[in-house]
């Protein structure tokens, strides 16, 4: 947020002071029910130090946590999603954001391990919100369930969709969808565990980032809105927009590290 390199002193630290209400999920009571501060709580606080100081648009805002497995094994991934567009640059699609450290399983390794079919994995075009940036695009992952299991997903942003910024459109929301062997169809939430058989396939779309700046403003793409089974395009002319002259000198790792991202 700085936008050039500071050594790190206690007057960088001084200004600012965290206030966190007891009882609150970032200062629960022992005796509260809470998991998932590491995948999922971190993102969300994200979102809100990043609203707070304009600083982008919103990501997925999750880390689309699924697990699967019997009594005797067990597999668990993360899933990535879009991140928020900012003054600048377009989000980027399909990538996990702010916190993890996990790199999902190859699909030969998932099949050959595990009781299961990797029947998509791609991008969910049109996830992204609108904007003079365009925010980047969730995904679509299809597993198809070989033998009976337990399936559990522990997720974010199904209902509140990741926000856009200075005019910018939100995200798409994520959907988590089992379809069941029969023809039904359930929308699982955003937290759930249930019994699967052979034959049923969970579908996970996870969410789009946000956009940032008002369409109208420059070329921008996508609404955010549907996408849900995955389908759909958007469209992608007008090249990079040039960002406005920043205010200051632009130095630093994270500028150096936006620079060598954009030169690939």
């Amino acid at each position: 947020m700085v936008g050039q390199e500071l050594p790190l002193n206690q007057g960088c630290l001084a200004p600012v002071r965290v206030l966190i209400p007891k009882g609150s999920i970032l200062d629960p009571s022992p005796e509260a029910a809470v998991v998932g501060g590491n995948v999922l709580t971190s993102q969300r606080v994200v979102d809100v130090i990043f609203k707070a100081f304009g600083v982008c648009a919103a990501s997925q805002g999750c880390m689309n946590n699924v697990t699967f497995g019997t009594a005797r094994s067990g597999y668990y991934e993360t899933v990535a999603g879009g991140a928020g567009a900012g003054p600048g640059w377009h989000g980027r699609s399909g990538v996990h954001t702010h916190m993890t450290n996990t790199r999902i399983t190859d699909p030969e390794i998932l099949e050959q391990r595990y009781p299961v079919v990797l029947q998509r994995f791609g991008l969910r075009a049109g996830s992204g919100g609108a904007g003079r940036w365009r925010g980047g695009d969730g995904l679509v992952r299809e597993l198809l369930f070989r033998e009976p299991l337990e399936l559990a997903v522990l997720s974010e942003r199904r209902v509140l969709r990741p926000y856009g910024l200075r005019g910018g459109s939100p995200g798409a929301p994520g959907l988590n969808l089992l379809l069941r062997r029969d023809g039904r169809t359930l929308n699982l939430g955003g937290k759930s565990s249930v019994s699967v058989e052979p034959g049923d396939v969970f579908r996970l779309l996870t969410p789009g980032g946000g956009g940032f700046g008002a369409p109208e403003d420059g070329p921008g793409a996508g609404d955010g809105a549907g996408a849900e089974d995955g389908a759909g395009d958007r469209a992608r002319g007008g090249g990079p927009v040039p960002p406005p002259p920043p205010s200051f000198t632009e130095r630093g790792s994270v500028f150096e590290y936006r620079r060598a991202q954009e030169s690939v």
